[in-house]
């Protein structure tokens, strides 16, 4: 196996760069023709999104190794500063497309009599009505702030939207000569106040609903902020900030109380990016980006309005449905209408449980085995892992309910979630309230399994009933990304189970697991393990397949096993949404490999992993991508999947995802993607489950409605 420093900066892509990538794909959603025009809206805004957590995250991680004088080369033989300028050229060329996607998009709008105006093109009621706005909604709230030397450059918080302004004094002498004194001033645009303001519908533009942006009514109004005082420019900036948390683990007494400080520190993170609108005037860009410390790589001109995540909201707009995709509503899962009983704990008796998400119900499932688990007087224990959960978690609410009425349990709260941290902290806290056990991480490791172990005494004794996912114990991301879970009471399951927690709350030594794969205990080197299989299958002259669905694979020794497996001759066909620095089609190292990305309604978020074993078939779903920090840094969980019906419909959806022609992008052996949309034979998989679950769900109506229909006797 070639394993050269060569090889590898020669056949890896940056990680950076393969993100920034994943971004384009999500932004080319907002020109597919089959995404309805609001639709289209919200993958620009999921797009300045993406870039805003990049941003705060990984180029802040870079900006550091470069002050802290880092040199080393990643996996494509690139510096810190390297990637940096290699970051800002590709992000400066995908936030030029973005702006030029939302004008098309707007002008579209336009025609749906949807409009974003100015308020100079108001009509003389509609400025009327702005005017009496801004002075009782606006202008109470409004700070300004001068910027002098008995007023330093303000603290502006991450993600602020604020005004740069230019004023000019003019000081009458007497003379002919006049004093001009030109001053800079700083308006912060309230976060308080909605950002797209609504005007009413004018008797002179029926028909139209027209809408104006809360900086431009800021800037239309600023005289009355800067009397005596002419504006001579007002234009609209957002700084973005380092946002990650810096935890000494080791020496920090309690894990929770660092965390609360680190939180404090985030707003005030350095700055690493600064957004200008166009047509900002040189001397302002350069006085605030040398305020900020930045130099003209983190500078980004935008031809348009800053930060598009304000269009989330606006594109629920009411009364325009024709514009968003069709309702899509989660439906029974499969395995729950199959069997005849309605305890889910006798369900899950009768056979494993699969569950399809966002398609099939989270609530009937996962809520429901929680909160059955909760008010059953026989069950003794529930002990679940939770890495993100929603604000307002159903899941939360029935442990709580759980710890009142006796039950005991145990949650391992992983409050090291990146942009979760406080919500979790304040979770865990309610559950600590409500009588339950909570570990707040682990030393060194973020827990990023999804296991739930429910205890439960019977007639013939104890058992043990487990979920094991792909996704977060979450109400609100069940309803958006593509996961799967499996339910089972299968004493071998339920065995591994106790071990896993037993070893994530006391002193207990990793057991020698039956099903479960730990990471970062035996995680990697089972996986590897399973592709060295498919190499010696190859060598025995049977065929070697492997089918993998992850988010990202970055993890270099798994790519130098899959380049391995490749060249001996095994067939690798990978699914992976976001960052993938392993390049296929290579001749002689990756010829055996393709790479296919989904992006489309519902984010991709489900691991699986399967492999041909000589026609005896194994099928793994998980938690872990190939990335180092779940391989290493992680605790992570994937299990076999035993149940022949759970692991035929899992088969048939990775199937299905590998022939979709309309949201596959395709990478080449360049390291470019490029998107596939077939005009005949046409297969989406995301709207191929959409209409399964729909059809499944219809079978269950009709048979209700035929098990209770009154009979009606034959005349």
């Amino acid at each position: 196996m070639m394993n050269t420093t060569d090889f590898k900066q020669k056949f890896y892509l940056n990680r950076e760069l393969s993100w920034l990538s994943f971004n384009d794909r999500v932004l080319e959603e907002a020109t597919d023709p089959n995404n309805p025009l609001l639709e289209k809206l919200k993958f620009v805004a999921i797009t300045s999104s993406n870039l805003d957590e990049f941003f705060m995250i990984r180029v802040a991680g870079l900006r550091h190794q470069k002050e802290n004088g880092v040199t080393r080369k990643d996996i494509a033989g690139m510096t810190p500063e390297q990637q940096l300028q290699h970051i800002s050229e590709s992000a400066q060329h995908l936030v030029a497309k973005q702006y030029m996607y939302l004008k098309k998009i707007l002008n579209a709008l336009e025609l749906e009599g949807l409009y974003f105006v100015k308020p100079r093109d108001l009509t003389k009621g509609q400025l009327e009505w702005l005017r009496d706005y801004f002075e009782r909604e606006i202008f109470p709230v409004v700070t300004p702030m001068a910027v002098d030397s008995s007023h330093p450059f303000p603290f502006l918080a991450s993600k602020s939207l604020n005004l740069a302004m230019l004023l000019e004094k003019i000081e009458r002498t007497g003379d002919d000569d006049n004093d001009i004194d030109v001053k800079t001033a700083i308006v912060p645009v309230p976060s308080v106040l909605s950002r797209i303001i609504a005007l009413p519908e004018d008797k002179e533009r029926k028909g139209c609903h027209d809408f104006v942006l809360l900086e431009d009514v800021i800037r239309h109004f600023a005289q009355q902020l800067f009397m005596g005082y002419d504006l001579l420019e007002a234009h609209a900036f957002r700084i973005t900030r380092d946002a990650d948390l810096y935890i000494d683990e080791e020496d920090a007494k309690d894990l929770v109380v660092e965390v609360e400080r680190q939180l404090k520190k985030r707003q005030k993170g350095e700055a690493v990016r600064v957004e200008f609108e166009r047509g900002t005037s040189r001397f302002m860009q350069r006085f605030i980006t040398q305020s900020l410390n930045l130099v003209k790589n983190d500078l980004y001109e935008i031809d348009g309005p800053i930060d598009t995540t304000m269009y989330f909201r606006f594109c629920g707009i009411p009364g325009y449905d024709k514009l968003r995709y069709p309702e899509a509503h989660p439906y029974t899962p499969w395995s729950m209408i199959q069997s005849h009983e309605k305890d889910i704990f006798s369900m899950i008796r009768e056979k494993d449980m699969l569950v399809h998400l966002p398609y099939e119900s989270f609530d009937e499932s996962v809520v429901n085995f929680v909160m059955s688990a909760a008010t059953d007087p026989d069950v003794l224990a529930i002990k679940q892992t939770l890495y993100r959960v929603s604000s307002r978690s159903p899941i939360i609410w029935a442990l709580e309910k759980a710890a009142q009425n006796g039950k005991q349990v145990t949650v391992l709260m992983e409050v090291k979630a990146r942009f979760d941290e406080e919500n979790n902290i304040h979770m865990a806290r309610r559950l600590e309230k409500a009588g339950a056990h909570v570990i707040y991480g682990l030393v060194g490791l973020k827990t990023h399994s999804k296991c739930t172990l429910i205890i439960r005494r019977e007639k013939d004794g104890i058992r043990r009933y487990v979920h094991v996912a792909t996704g977060n114990y979450n109400a609100s991301t069940a309803k958006l990304y593509t996961d799967l879970g499996i339910f089972t009471c299968s004493d071998t399951f339920g065995a591994d189970a106790s071990a896993f927690f037993n070893l994530l709350s006391g002193y207990s030594d990793p057991p020698v697991w039956d099903s479960f794969l730990v990471a970062p205990i035996n995680l990697r080197e089972r996986c590897v393990a399973l592709i060295d299989r498919e190499i010696q299958h190859v060598k025995n002259g049977e065929n070697g397949h492997i089918i993998a669905k992850m988010n990202s694979l970055l993890d270099s020794r798994m790519v130098d096993k899959l380049y391995e497996a490749s060249q001996a001759g095994v067939k690798i066909e990978l699914i992976v949404r976001g960052i993938c620095v392993l390049i296929p089609g290579i001749p002689g190292v990756s010829d055996n490999i393709t790479v296919r990305s989904l992006v489309g309604r519902f984010l991709e978020h489900s691991r699986v992993f399967w492999f041909n074993n000589g026609g005896r078939e194994e099928l793994y779903i998980g938690s872990a991508d190939w990335m180092p920090r779940n391989l290493n840094d992680r605790v992570e969980l994937m299990i076999p999947v035993k149940d022949t019906d759970c692991m035929h419909r899992i088969k048939n959806m990775v199937l299905k995802e590998l022939e979709d022609n309309q949201k596959a992008h395709i990478m080449q052996s360049n390291g470019t993607w490029v998107k596939m949309i077939a005009s005949e034979n046409k297969v989406c998989a995301q709207e191929y489950f959409q209409k399964l679950a729909e059809q499944r769900g219809e079978q269950e109506k009709m048979t209700l409605k035929q098990k209770f229909e009154p009979y009606v006797p034959v005349k």
